[in-house]
């Protein structure tokens, strides 16, 4: 199976001029102020393949030029255990991890695989250059994973306190490196750390937030959910820690829209955080675009008290043009905190009542919807889309058996960019 490259030019979200992408563009070079780009596919109206497709199901609106292996898309189900215990009469939960029943199949457990697949498919099939992704964990797991299958050469740059995040059902590819900001450090400090290698033209920065493939990639959890139920949802869940997902919740909404089949409608977004690390709602909870001041030693502290450490950015694209902030207001949307008790207590519910074990950040997101039906921020009648963005590792664990990578290089913070790229490049 092969798909055609996908045909689509850039928007600056900041003055909405549309121009075309040159090469892996990941902002406008016009744009006066920091703005996310969004692509425009030339396909007004989605057509869906089916489910050997894999994530390239919907790639009629992922900026992708091949189609890689191994993919899974997310899968949305109406609920039926939850939906009774919390009196919803219309809850769908979009589900990304193992769960072979329910068509779920992605091997590193989480959503991050949409997100992987995506930005691989843009990435042209004669490329040389090393990509570079900075993780706290998931993201780091799902680029290792799609990069060793699909021989692609990757640097995956993470908190050495993360490691255990990345398990494999086998060893890497020696296409893949792992290097490390020491332990003590956090999500910050590997993006730090990441960005030492962009002077050196044999690596090349993935991009983040600001990568259209990633957002679009991650979209495909609200086109899964628009597809099933046939409308655009009336409310999204999702817990975040950069915000990235929520945002494209939204792009992908806005093509729902202009589609034409789903709807005419902007979902309300309720993105969630960790307690005690939510700058994020703090500051929405403040009327705020920018971050509230936080010290960096705070940030940090904070940062490694939650149970969920994949919510731990402390660099969000929050304020910026096109950012959370934005997609907030635009949808009428609002913030919940949750607690790492309450996130426990969730996590136990899912799986009692849908079957499977949930991630804690998807114990967030699932916590964060109950508590908004107890404040009145949504009605039982509301068609909600719960995003579950990782589950079922226990039971792809005990079947399948895990390998734990380890670490190339552990590279301190005082490391010079020029060091950090000798260093790097000699592992290849």
């Amino acid at each position: 199976m092969e798909i055609k490259p996908t045909s689509y030019r850039l928007e600056s979200c900041l003055t909405h001029r549309v121009f075309d992408d040159t090469g892996w563009m990941i902002a406008d070079p016009q744009d006066s102020s920091p703005s996310l780009v969004r692509a425009v596919y030339d396909k007004k109206q989605i057509e869906f393949k089916g489910p050997e497709y894999g994530i390239y199901r919907f790639a009629d609106w992922l900026p992708v030029s091949r189609m890689l292996k191994g993919s899974c898309a997310p899968v949305t189900y109406k609920s039926e255990g939850l939906a009774k215990k919390l009196g919803l009469s219309n809850l769908y939960i979009t589900f990304s991890g193992w769960w072979p029943e329910k068509g779920a199949k992605m091997s590193t457990c989480s959503f991050k695989e949409t997100e992987a697949y995506s930005v691989c498919g843009r990435l042209a099939a004669d490329n040389k250059r090393v990509l570079v992704v900075a993780s706290a964990g998931n993201t780091a797991r799902a680029f290792s994973q799609v990069c060793s299958d699909n021989n692609i050469p990757l640097v995956i740059a993470i908190p050495e306190d993360n490691l255990n995040a990345l398990w494999f059902k086998e060893n890497l590819n020696s296409c893949v490196k792992v290097i490390c900001s020491p332990k003590g450090s956090d999500y910050f400090d590997a993006i730090a750390l990441a960005a030492k290698l962009n002077a050196s033209p044999m690596f090349m920065e993935e991009g983040g937030a600001k990568n259209v493939a990633r957002r679009d990639g991650m979209g495909t959890t609200v086109l899964s959910a628009a597809q099933v139920i046939g409308r655009i949802p009336d409310v999204y869940f999702q817990a975040v820690g950069s915000g990235t997902g929520t945002i494209a919740a939204y792009e992908a909404n806005l093509r729902l829209k202009e589609d034409g089949r789903f709807g005419s409608h902007i979902m309300k977004l309720i993105p969630s955080q960790n307690v005690p690390f939510t700058p994020m709602y703090d500051a929405w909870k403040a009327d705020s675009r920018a971050l509230l001041p936080m010290d960096e030693n705070e940030g940090r502290i904070k940062a490694l008290q939650i149970k969920a450490p994949v919510l731990s950015n402390r660099k969000p694209p929050y304020s910026i043009a096109g950012g959370l902030y934005d997609v907030l207001k635009w949808s009428n949307g609002d913030f919940q905190k949750v607690t790492n008790g309450e996130l426990t207590e969730a996590c136990e519910m899912f799986e009692e009542l849908e079957g499977i074990d949930i991630y804690s950040a998807a114990g967030v997101a699932l916590m964060s919807m109950i508590k908004a039906l107890k404040e009145g921020q949504i009605t039982p009648d509301q068609t909600i889309m719960l995003n579950i963005t990782g589950g079922g590792e226990k039971r792809f664990k005990k079947e399948s058996g895990f390998v734990n990578a380890k670490a190339d290089l552990i590279l301190s913070p005082e490391c010079s960019p020029a060091e950090v790229i000798e260093k790097v490049t000699a592992l290849f």
